[in-house]
């Protein structure tokens, strides 16, 4: 079946058997996922493992998936490049595609809850890379989506950065309440974030990792440790480098 977007589902994702092959290469070989309504969902996996097509399936964007994909509408992206247009301010870009009374004052709102509330008039070339990306954040809440689609969002910020984007990632998710599915090649990032833990291996979700720590996480949680090895050992890495 052809992939598609619902409104009125009972859960925000249900895809079955998702099958995608660039020429003879099989990247994705009949995967399963769900994800519930508010849930946080991680998906890790190798280098070229199908992550980021998986999610492109997910979000409409490979008229070339198959499988059974049903996806609520009410749906936004982050990619890892914040896609920002440089020739619109900050505010214009957040607001790109939206219309209506009211749009002014949700782009307002939605650029103070990212941290950005005076910087509506900047220019992208104005900002940092974080600042960028908590943009692109705000693009997205915006469109108040039930579900929010995160390709590797923190992967191009320094260290610090991503620490500080991760923590508002969290400040977001706890007052909207959007269910998201988060690919990341960081397992501390999947567990710190997550509420369940997907490795992609195969075409397939090859293992399933529920993350029942309490909130706020940190590393130095001793139930972390526990779950960091069994992902890591999953992803083969070797001890030598998990440091």
């Amino acid at each position: 079946m052809a992939s598609r977007t619902e409104g009125g589902l009972t859960t925000p994702v249900r895809a079955t058997g998702v099958r995608r092959a660039f020429g003879p290469a099989v990247v994705l070989d009949g995967a399963d996922l769900h994800i519930a309504p508010g849930e946080v969902v991680a998906l890790l996996g190798g280098s070229g493992s199908g992550k980021s097509t998986l999610l492109r399936a997910l979000a409409g964007l490979d008229a070339e998936a198959g499988g059974d994909i049903r996806v609520t509408r009410s749906q936004a992206v982050v990619f890892q490049e914040h896609r920002l247009l440089p020739w619109k301010r900050v505010d214009g870009n957040v607001a790109l595609g939206l219309s209506g009374p009211g749009v002014r004052e949700r782009v307002a709102a939605a650029l103070t809850e990212v941290g950005l509330g005076d910087r509506g008039r900047a220019w992208p070339a104005e900002l940092s890379g974080g600042q960028s990306q908590r943009v692109a954040f705000a693009r997205a809440l915006v469109r108040e989506p039930e579900l929010l689609l995160l390709d590797e969002p923190f992967g191009a910020l320094d260290a610090l950065t991503r620490l500080k984007m991760q923590e508002l990632f969290g400040r977001l998710h706890e007052r909207h309440r959007f269910a998201a599915l988060l690919v990341t090649h960081d397992v501390d990032e999947a567990l710190l974030l997550a509420d369940r833990v997907l490795v992609l291996d195969g075409g397939r979700i090859a293992q399933e990792l529920d993350v029942r720590l309490d909130r706020p996480r940190a590393p130095d949680d001793p139930g972390f440790a526990p779950l960091r090895r069994q992902l890591l050992d999953r992803l083969g890495v070797p001890l030598a480098r998990r440091a």
